[in-house]
C-alpha cells in the first residue's frame, strides 16, 4: 500500500516504448495508443496521467487521459493534437471513444489493467472484457506490419499487446477473463509478501454501538483531535448516507468535503484535488475514494458504515499509514450489525497473526502458476 506500484508497471512500460521503434511519421495514427492503462475512476486516472506525465514528458512521450464527465467532443480533440505514446483511460469513456471509433486498439503494445479487482466487479466487468478483447484480437490485414526499416514481408511486426494486471487482491474472474483472449501459460504471476495483510504499524479499532449513536460517536472522534493531527477519511456505505452524514458536520460548523458517485466525474476531480491540498481535512466519501488514490496525509480512517466485504476493508484501511507518510495510522470502524460481528472476527484474528485476510486466497488458477514471491 502506497509502496509504489503504479510505478512498477509505468517504469517498465515507458523503457519498452522508449525501446520500441515508432511508426514512420506518415503511418503513425493518432487515434491508435501504443499503451494503455485503464483505472476504475476519474480520479485515479488524473493521479496515474499526472505521474507518467512527470516522468515521459522529459523522453519525449506523449500521455493523454480519457475520463468520464467531458464529452467525447473533447477526447476527440485530444486525441487528434497528436499520436500517443500513452494513454490512461476509465472504462467508460474508453469504450464509448472505441465505439465511436474516435479511438482504436489495434496498434496497441501495451495494456494495464490497473485495481483489477474493481475493474472485474459487475459495474465495470462488460467493458473490460470489450477493451481486452479488442486489445488481443489478432486480424492479419490490420495487426500485421513489416518490422520497422524493413523491406521483407517475411519479417512481421505483431504489435499484439502485452498485459499487466496490478491490484492490491486478485480477483475471482481474472483467469476466465485472461483465457478468453490470450494463452494463460503465457503469464507469470508476481506476488508481494504481503498480499492481503493488514498493515502491523496500522492501528485497528472496532466500536460495537446502535445504529442512533454513531453520529454523535462520529462526532466526539472529530473532536478529539489535536491541532497536528492529519487528515480523515469517513467511509459509507452508500451517496445518501455521504450526504446526510455531510448535513450534520454543516450544522456543527465542521469543514469537511463529501465525494460519492452520485456527484458530476468532473466535479468529483476537484473534490479530490482539493483534499489533497487540505483545502479540508476530513473527506467524507463512498468506496470510490478507496481504490488507489494517493492519501500520504491522512491519519486516520472511519469507517462509518462498515464494509460490506473484507477486501472493502483491505482497501479502506489502505488510505492510512503509507509508504512516506509521517502518520503511523489509525483505523475506528464502527460495527452495528450482526452480520458486521463476523467480518470483525476474521480482521481481530488475521491482525493478531498476521496472516492474510481469509478469503482472499490467490484465485489465478494453475494455468497461471508460473509463481514469483518478492
Amino acid at each position: 500500500t502506497g509502496s509504489g506500484k503504479t510505478l512498477a508497471y509505468l517504469l517498465p512500460l515507458l523503457q519498452r516504448l522508449l525501446q520500441a521503434q515508432r511508426l514512420p511519421e506518415g503511418e503513425a495514427d493518432a487515434s491508435s495508443p501504443r499503451s494503455l492503462v485503464v483505472v476504475p475512476s476519474r480520479e485515479l486516472a488524473g493521479q496515474v496521467r499526472r505521474v507518467a506525465a512527470s516522468l515521459g514528458a522529459p523522453l519525449g512521450l506523449q500521455v493523454k487521459e480519457v475520463g468520464g464527465g467531458r464529452g467525447m467532443a473533447v477526447v476527440r480533440r485530444r486525441v487528434r493534437a497528436g499520436p500517443t505514446d500513452l494513454l490512461i483511460a476509465t472504462p467508460g469513456a474508453l469504450s464509448k471513444a472505441l465505439k465511436r471509433r474516435i479511438l482504436s486498439l489495434r496498434k496497441l503494445l501495451f495494456l494495464v489493467l490497473d485495481e483489477v479487482d474493481t475493474l472485474l466487479d459487475a459495474s465495470f466487468i462488460d467493458l473490460v472484457k470489450d477493451i481486452v478483447q479488442q486489445a488481443f484480437l489478432k486480424d492479419a490485414v490490420q495487426q500485421a506490419f513489416l518490422a520497422p526499416g524493413s523491406e521483407d514481408s517475411s519479417e512481421v511486426w505483431d504489435p499484439k499487446a502485452q498485459l499487466v494486471a496490478m491490484g492490491a487482491t486478485l480477483p475471482k474472474g481474472l483467469s476466465q477473463l485472461l483465457s478468453e483472449s490470450a494463452d494463460l501459460s503465457n503469464f507469470t504471476i508476481l506476488i508481494g509478501s504481503s498480499l492481503h495483510h493488514l498493515q502491523p504499524h496500522v492501528e485497528q479499532k472496532f466500536i460495537r454501538l446502535k445504529g442512533c449513536d454513531k453520529a454523535a460517536e462520529l462526532l466526539q472522534l472529530l473532536k478529539e483531535r489535536g491541532p497536528s493531527s492529519g487528515a480523515v477519511m469517513i467511509f459509507c456505505n452508500r451517496a445518501s448516507t455521504v450526504n446526510w452524514l455531510g448535513y450534520i458536520l454543516e450544522d456543527h460548523k465542521i469543514k469537511h468535503l463529501r465525494l460519492q458517485g452520485e456527484i458530476a466525474a468532473v466535479i468529483r476531480a476537484g473534490i479530490f484535488n482539493a483534499f489533497q491540498r487540505v483545502d479540508a481535512d476530513i473527506l467524507v466519501c463512498t468506496d470510490i475514494a478507496s481504490r488507489g488514490l494517493d492519501t500520504i496525509h491522512v491519519e486516520l480512517i472511519i469507517n462509518y458504515d462498515f464494509p460490506l466485504t473484507l477486501p472493502d476493508y483491505l482497501h479502506r484501511v489502505g488510505r492510512v499509514g503509507r509508504t512516506g507518510s509521517k502518520f503511523l495510522g489509525t483505523v475506528v470502524s464502527f460495527v452495528t450489525h450482526r452480520w458486521d460481528v463476523d467480518l470483525v472476527r476474521k480482521i481481530e484474528t488475521a491482525a493478531r497473526k498476521r496472516s492474510p485476510l481469509p478469503g482472499l486466497e490467490i484465485v489465478v488458477k494453475d494455468p497461471l502458476s508460473k509463481k514469483r514471491n518478492f
